[in-house]
Order: C-alpha cells, then sequence, then structure tokens
C-alpha cells in the first residue's frame, strides 16, 4: 500500500471509530457562503439596491438549500433568504434588507 492509500484509510478509519459526520466540513462551507452572500445583500439593500440584494439572497439562497444539515435556524433563514429575494426582485430594498438580517441572523446559529 502506499503512503498516500495508507493516509487516506487511516483518516476513514478515524473519522469512522469518532463518528465524525464526512460531509460536515462541506456542510459548514455551505453555510459560510450563505452567510457572506446574505451580508451582501444587506449591505447593498442599505444602499437602495434591491436588485443586487436580491441577487446576492438569491445566491445565499443556494448555498443555504445546498448545506444538507438539519437545524430549525437553517429552514428560517431558507425562509428569510426566499422573502429577501421576493422584495428585492419588487424593488423594495429596506424589506429586503430586513428578511436578509434576519437570514444572517438565524444562518449563523447553524452549528
Amino acid at each position: 500500500m502506499t503512503s498516500s492509500i495508507r493516509h487516506g484509510a487511516t483518516v476513514l478509519a478515524a473519522v469512522a471509530l469518532l463518528g465524525l459526520p464526512m460531509v460536515a466540513q462541506a456542510d459548514n462551507k455551505h453555510v459560510s457562503e450563505a452567510i457572506e452572500h446574505a451580508k451582501g445583500a444587506v449591505d447593498h439593500g442599505k444602499q437602495g439596491h434591491a436588485d443586487a440584494a436580491a441577487k446576492h439572497a438569491e445566491e445565499a439562497l443556494k448555498h443555504a438549500q445546498a448545506a444538507g444539515v438539519k437545524n430549525p435556524h437553517l429552514d428560517e433563514g431558507v425562509k428569510e433568504l426566499k422573502e429577501a429575494v421576493s422584495h428585492g426582485k419588487a424593488g423594495h430594498a429596506d424589506k429586503a434588507t430586513e428578511h436578509a438580517e434576519a437570514a444572517v441572523m438565524h444562518l449563523s446559529e447553524v452549528k
């Protein structure tokens, strides 16, 4: 067995023994990306750029939905992002901002 294969087998064995989910890191990356885009939606919304807020909220929504973790805060974050997208597309920068801020709050609580 080569060194890299042996190392990979050791890591897999350790993950299995510790009961660590192998997808946790990927999920956390999606949640982090969702938070960053939701913050972008907030920033643009505060500047009155409803269309840009909607685009960032849409991107945040894609990442939040891709996270694949069961968490009530993630569920609420998704709901808030959907509202942010809807209001942003309707030209309501203030409401899009409120919902994006709520999404950031919920997504930040996802563990």
